[in-house]
């Protein structure tokens, strides 16, 4: 008789037309113990690319043990996964989120195959966090997704340094401000363990997503990597995923309408990464939820910014970690009642009951109180005009003037721009655009960090804007506007900006204009005429081909 929790498994090691399969599976081990129980696949982006994933196998047996002790047979696999940290500035950018998308379709691949009952997936970098919680949208299995966890803060001086101090040192030694030997005492100490990017940068933001969406368990997101309480994660991860199995818990009962709403109210509470949107809007194609880009800018209105976070803040997730974690935050919320506490997580309990097992923190300047927020209103804010009919995001949080004016300085792509600012040719009141660098027109839609971060090290960051149709770094902060949607190479406005234009970025009425009749736009679109692609073969190519708008997630139909 088969057993009841071996949902997709007993169809390779039930009967006997399955013996060879199943003598394959002997040869890694197993006997007919292991093959009578259900069979968990335990996804990781193990990889030696990046500090983000190097400990991620070792996570991974963590997780597998879990399983095990639980009455499961774990297998152990492996996806990509792209440092955006190594990849930033170059070529290697446009793979980054198209590797969002190979993350996605590799383990689907795995699972299918294999017919695995349920899924665990282990993911630290940017990308990797979304690829596989999509992955668990779209297969619909039980599942459940673990944080590999933040990197450890590094020291120069006695103040806490990130990677983003290192990009923008780049800025500060090209302008003359720091010397190469300052810039290389930075370099030495600003990573010095495995773990993702220390801030609230996309990993971090992504990661708080995840417990706020309920697809993690509570506390998972901010412990660090190299911390025990990490292994503790990981083990009652898997042991998590065979309760969702004999409860038949699956994620699209998980990630609802609701749950993704709490997830956009995390997302402008904490003041996190531009990347969330792009995420989130993809997740919740995956998870066939309805959500729109129009679901942020109405949350965002009614959400107070309360976590001191960097970039835009003071601290990193290992402060956050210290005074509780993602659910003090989510507590503070609920008890506004600005998230739904009814809605389902992995634990079989509710946002609610789960929450109501969490102590109350004692004040702290890291998380604010409702009543005192650092602003009354998110972070995360939707631009549109006639510069993006479709929409535009950018991150408010940390920044003073929240309005600016000026002239285009137009680059076809991130290195044009990049050689002006090196050569501090970029000067206040300018207005940066930065054109052909979205989904399709790239292709991949690069990270700006290292144009940012050196504008920011220049002296430049709230004194000129920058308006681009790629993305950001979590990162990067200022007056940067991306995701401009319909992008340049898809016919949008922002193609059509030349030199000299006059540009008004306000994020303080979610308006982005060129200072254009109609007439005039509509004269230059009809003059327009589309470059040839970069890339006319391989992966990028064919994302290109299947890629949507940035205001769509960036899904590929």
């Amino acid at each position: 008789m088969t057993n009841k929790l071996k949902i997709k498994s007993h169809e390779v090691t039930e009967g006997a037309e399955r013996a060879p399969a199943r003598a394959m599976m002997k040869a890694m081990g197993l006997d007919d113990t292991d093959l009578g129980k259900p069979l968990v696949g335990v996804a990781s982006t193990w990889n030696e690319a990046t500090p983000c994933n190097i400990h991620l196998d070792r996570l991974a047996h963590k997780a597998s043990e879990g399983v095990s002790r639980a009455g499961g047979t774990p297998r152990e696999f492996i996806s990509v996964s792209v440092s955006d940290g190594i990849a930033m500035g170059h070529e290697g950018m446009r793979a980054s989120l198209v590797s969002r998308e190979v993350i996605a379709d590799s383990i689907e691949l795995m699972v299918h195959a294999h017919r695995y009952d349920g899924v665990v997936t282990i993911a630290g970098c940017d990308k990797s966090l979304p690829g596989s919680i999509m992955a668990l949208a779209r297969l619909n299995l039980p599942g459940i997704f673990i944080y590999g966890g933040t990197i450890m803060p590094g020291n120069v001086n006695g103040k806490d340094i990130t990677i983003q101090d290192v990009f923008e040192a780049v800025g500060s030694h090209a302008s003359g401000n720091i010397t190469l030997e300052e810039l290389k005492e930075i370099e030495d100490n600003a990573c010095p363990s495995a773990g993702s990017c220390g801030g609230l940068y996309t990993a971090n933001t992504m990661s708080s997503i995840s417990e706020a969406i309920g697809i993690a368990l509570p506390g998972s997101a901010s412990p660090p990597a190299i911390d025990e309480n990490r292994n503790k994660l990981c083990i009652e991860t898997g042991s998590t995923l065979m309760k969702l199995l004999e409860l038949n818990i699956r994620p699209r009962d998980i990630l609802t309408f609701e749950a993704f709403e709490n997830a956009i109210v995390m997302l402008q509470a904490m003041g996190g990464s531009t990347n969330g949107v792009l995420h989130l809007l993809a997740m919740a194609k995956e998870a066939q939820v309805n959500l729109s880009i129009d679901d942020f800018e109405r949350i965002r209105k009614k959400v107070p910014h309360i976590a001191d976070m960097r970039p835009g803040g003071k601290y990193v997730m290992l402060d956050l970690d210290k005074v509780g974690g993602a659910p003090i935050i989510l507590k503070k919320l609920l008890k506004a009642n600005l998230i739904n506490g009814d809605v389902l997580t992995v634990t079989g309990k509710t946002m609610k009951e789960n929450l109501n097992n969490i102590k109350d923190a004692v004040e702290n300047d890291i998380v604010k109180e409702i009543s005192k927020p650092i602003s009354r209103s998110g972070t995360l804010t939707i631009l549109r005009g006639n510069l993006a009919p479709e929409g535009a995001v950018i991150k408010t949080a940390g920044i003073k003037n929240l309005k600016i004016s000026g002239n285009a300085k137009v680059y076809n792509g991130e290195e044009e721009a990049f050689v002006d600012v090196s050569k501090n040719k970029i000067k206040e009141g300018d207005i940066i655009v930065i054109r052909y660098e979205g989904p399709k027109g790239g292709p991949g839609m690069r990270e700006m960090l290292g144009v940012t971060a050196a504008l920011y090290g220049q002296g430049l960051g709230e004194k000129v804007g920058l308006l681009t149709d790629g993305r950001f770094s979590g990162a990067t902060h200022g007056l940067m506007v991306g995701h401009v949607s319909p992008e340049a190479a898809a016919g949008g406005p922002i193609a059509i900006v030349e030199n000299g234009d006059k540009i008004t970025i306000d994020a303080i009425n979610s308006k982005i204009n060129l200072e254009l009749t109609e007439k005039e736009i509509n004269e230059r679109l009809q003059k327009w005429k589309q470059p040839e692609p970069r890339y006319k073969w391989g992966v990028l190519s064919k994302y290109a081909k299947l890629v949507s708008s940035a205001s769509e997630g960036a899904i590929c139909k």
